[in-house]
């Protein structure tokens, strides 16, 4: 709260009171009015015309005189008076403090002038704006007092709502809408720093994101990397456990495939846990001869399998990351599932409806029977594996990753039996 505002309301206040106390204390040193030479004159001329007043009995007159009276006469009858509730008689002149004044004729006493004390009346109206200040004063302090509430309400209460609104949403985990800034209210100087705060909060949960996703990124790629030289060791000591010249050879090879396939599952389970958010993964196309995908085929036949290899000369959109990690774990899964040649063959197809393009066709096919046609579809779901699965290694993610990665890169991956074989389609856009 600023003081300046808080040292007004005091002065105000005090000076509201300051000013009252000092009407009030000025209004109680009001002197009754006193009219001495009227009133000898009104006596005297009472005296010169009683004959006329005598005559007369209870009758209310108009006066020019700066006051109100009345006359009785001797006998105390009423005569005449001016003003109704005055005194009419010698005794409730006296109660009333009335100036009581002898009417004489040639030195007799015929009757009293009893002039209206109005002590009573001034003390009334005295205390009417006495009354009337006090309201004032109470009614100057509600108009201040709510000026300041307002003030408060709106300087102090409604940005502090708003900071402990914003606090909520922080908390949350909202760190995209700003804080509005104002630094007329008491909580200005903070909002801007707040705000900062929300700044920089943002930033370090991009960055902490950004480092999550690099290290997933990372350890997918090391265990699909790690995975291909995995299988090549485990090929290789199944071809040198057929050349062993001694059971201590076979033993140590026998070993050495152990360990291989423990690392497998290692890396298996590994990959599994990092791809549960597989959308994290980037993939960036670009520009790709098929040149570079022969190369791909060739560098993932560890086994040399690939008996027919036919790609067209093409310059294709793709990730070459992870075109080579889809060609490797189509590969691989024949290798795993089917066990029998393999023929690569390309060719292109036009577009047509909802995909006008021109695409490069790359269809990789083995012998090995294929899987049942139900399963087809279910095949290239995340984390599902057909029943020709059952007893081999693998985390049902291949084919779902690799359609992934083909959707990413403006193509597709189509699955289907043909000639008695397991048939994998890949389309990719032509440049």
């Amino acid at each position: 709260m600023k003081i300046r505002f808080l040292l007004i309301y005091i002065i105000l206040f005090l000076g509201a009171g300051a000013f009252l106390s000092l009407r009030i204390a000025r209004s109680s040193d009001d002197e009754m009015p006193a009219y001495p030479t009227e009133i000898n004159r009104l006596v005297i001329r009472l005296g010169e015309e009683w004959d006329s007043v005598s005559r007369k009995s209870g009758q209310k007159i108009q006066t020019d005189e700066p006051f109100d009276y009345a006359v009785i006469g001797r006998a105390g009858n009423l005569l005449i008076y001016t003003k109704e509730g005055i005194s009419t008689s010698v005794s409730a002149a006296t109660t009333h403090f009335d100036v009581i004044r002898d009417i004489g004729q040639d030195g007799e006493l015929v009757g009293w002038l009893l002039v209206h004390n109005p002590y009573s009346e001034l003390q009334k109206e005295r205390n009417g704006r006495r009354a009337m200040m006090v309201g004032m004063m109470l009614l100057v302090m509600l108009i201040l007092s709510l000026a300041y509430f307002l003030y408060l309400r709106r300087r102090v209460v409604k940005p502090f709502d708003r900071m402990k609104a914003f606090a909520g949403r922080v908390a949350a985990g909202d760190l995209d809408a700003p804080l509005e800034m104002d630094r007329g209210h008491v909580f200005g100087a903070f909002t801007e720093s707040f705000d900062i705060m929300r700044e920089e909060l943002k930033a370090s949960r991009e960055r902490e994101a950004e480092a999550v996703k690099s290290r997933k990124e990372l350890v997918a790629e090391l265990s699909h990397d790690i995975k291909t030289p995995v299988a090549s060791i485990k090929a290789m000591t199944d071809v040198m456990s057929l050349t062993a010249r001694d059971d201590g050879e076979r033993e140590t090879i026998a070993a050495v495939s152990a360990k291989a396939d423990q690392i497998d599952r290692l890396v298996s389970n590994l990959f599994h846990a990092t791809l549960e958010e597989l959308e994290q993964l980037e993939v960036k196309p670009e520009e790709l001869s098929s040149r570079d995908i022969l190369r791909m085929v060739k560098e993932a036949d560890y086994l040399k399998k690939v008996e027919e290899t036919d790609i067209a000369d093409a310059v294709v959109l793709a990730d070459p990351l992870r075109l080579n990690q889809v060609i490797g774990n189509v590969i691989s899964n024949s290798y795993k599932y089917a066990g029998t040649e393999i023929r690569i063959v390309s060719r292109f197809e036009e577009g047509c409806g909802e995909s006008p393009e021109e695409r490069f066709i790359l269809e990789i096919s083995d012998r090995g029977g294929g899987v049942p046609g139900h399963e087809l579809e279910l095949i290239t779901r995340k984390f599902k594996r057909g029943s020709n699965a059952e007893g081999k290694d693998g985390s049902g993610l291949g084919l779902y990753i690799s359609g992934y990665f083909m959707e990413k890169m403006g193509g597709s991956l189509e699955v289907m039996n043909r000639d008695g074989g397991f048939l994998v389609r890949l389309k990719l856009k032509l440049c």
